[in-house]
């Protein structure tokens, strides 16, 4: 009878071990998710949207395991990304915190804005205005925004969206490192990114997590939390199930 518990018991450990080390893996070279806390994104990623990162999309680094062991130094099966590309990222203050922010400029690259038009290599990103939103998010308040369909210099179009009432005119000219990339909010006016030197700056390749591929969920946090099931139909946005980024 002892013999048996013990068995049953063991078998069970085994059993969970073998799904924890399985859960790693999946989550460590595949796939793994995380949650919109901020507004810095909007009106791509909105507060509450739940997101598979792919951690293949650009090789892998310390960042791609669980608590980044220092145990390799370089990107495994490097693959450059591409402007435009949604990139979840740890900030280089102190390579734990995850952001996500939009790939706008490569090794090399040089970012301005000028009278509250971005340039990359001297070049206009050329930008046409949408009517898409009035209002956007902005921490605990809302702005008046104005939104604008943006053509990278691949020819990728994306949504930004820039403070009606008062936006960045002119910046410093940012000069991308080797081996490093810029990366905006699109939600211009309301994003701590690689324009702020000292918190974000410009981010290693070590520094890479993954490509932001899906919202796999979505859930309205100003209409309340999603385990209050009786308010679903508030605060659920069933229009951003599955949606492809």
């Amino acid at each position: 009878m002892k013999k048996n518990f013990i068995k049953v018991v063991s078998e069970n450990l085994k059993t969970i071990l073998y799904a924890l080390l399985i859960a790693v893996l999946i989550r460590s070279l595949f796939f793994q998710p995380f949650y919109i806390p901020s507004s810095s994104m909007e009106p791509t990623l909105l507060i509450g949207d739940r997101i598979f990162v792919s951690k293949y999309s650009y090789g892998y680094s310390k960042h791609s395991f669980p608590f980044s062991p220092s145990i390799y130094n370089k990107r495994l099966l490097k693959k450059e990304p591409k402007y435009g590309d949604l990139v979840v990222f740890k900030t280089p203050a102190d390579n734990r915190t995850d952001y996500i922010k939009r790939l706008i400029g490569l090794p090399g690259d040089e970012i301005q804005f000028r009278n509250g038009k971005l340039f990359i290599n001297n070049n206009e990103i050329i930008r046409k205005e949408i009517k898409i939103v009035e209002e956007i998010r902005c921490g605990s308040t809302n702005i008046i925004a104005k939104a604008y369909e943006e053509t990278l210099p691949n020819g990728l179009k994306h949504v930004a969206v820039y403070n009606k009432n008062g936006t960045t005119q002119n910046s410093d000219k940012y000069i991308v490192p080797s081996n490093h990339y810029f990366f905006l909010g699109d939600n211009r006016d309301c994003s701590r990114d690689s324009r702020f030197l000292s918190s974000v700056g410009y981010v290693s390749d070590l520094n890479l997590v993954g490509k932001a591929n899906l919202i796999f969920f979505s859930n309205d946090t100003l209409q309340g939390s999603v385990l209050k099931f009786w308010n679903w139909g508030n605060s659920l946005r069933i229009n951003r199930f599955f949606k492809k980024l």
